[in-house]
């Protein structure tokens, strides 16, 4: 059996294996980033739908509908990045995101 030995790095969750090392030391910004572009997808992506609801034709139906999952898809996945990053920043402990101590003195 492996026993472990000092060299062996202490084992770290799933989210953080997900997340590269850029995305790690940045959680935050890129999470809020995630988020504001998949609002502003899903913003898109709703406004064709309903613009898909009123077209006359079913032709131009389908074209709205494919044009604005083409919007959704994305904003979904966006949304599940940040809320694995916002995952992540949770399980952290304080101050391991390169802010000082968690104790506040200067």
């Amino acid at each position: 059996m492996h026993a472990p030995d000092e060299n062996t790095p202490p084992s770290r969750s799933v989210t953080t294996r997900l997340i590269g090392p850029w995305e790690h030391r940045h959680l935050h910004a890129v999470m809020a980033a995630r988020f504001a572009g998949g609002g502003f997808q899903l913003g898109i992506g709703l406004v064709l739908f309903s613009l898909g609801r009123q077209a006359g034709t079913a032709a131009e139906r389908r074209k709205r509908y494919r044009l604005a999952a083409w919007f959704l898809v994305p904003a979904a996945l966006n949304f599940t990045g940040g809320l694995l990053d916002l995952t992540a920043a949770r399980s952290l402990q304080p101050g391991a995101l390169g802010r000082g101590s968690a104790g506040g003195g200067s």
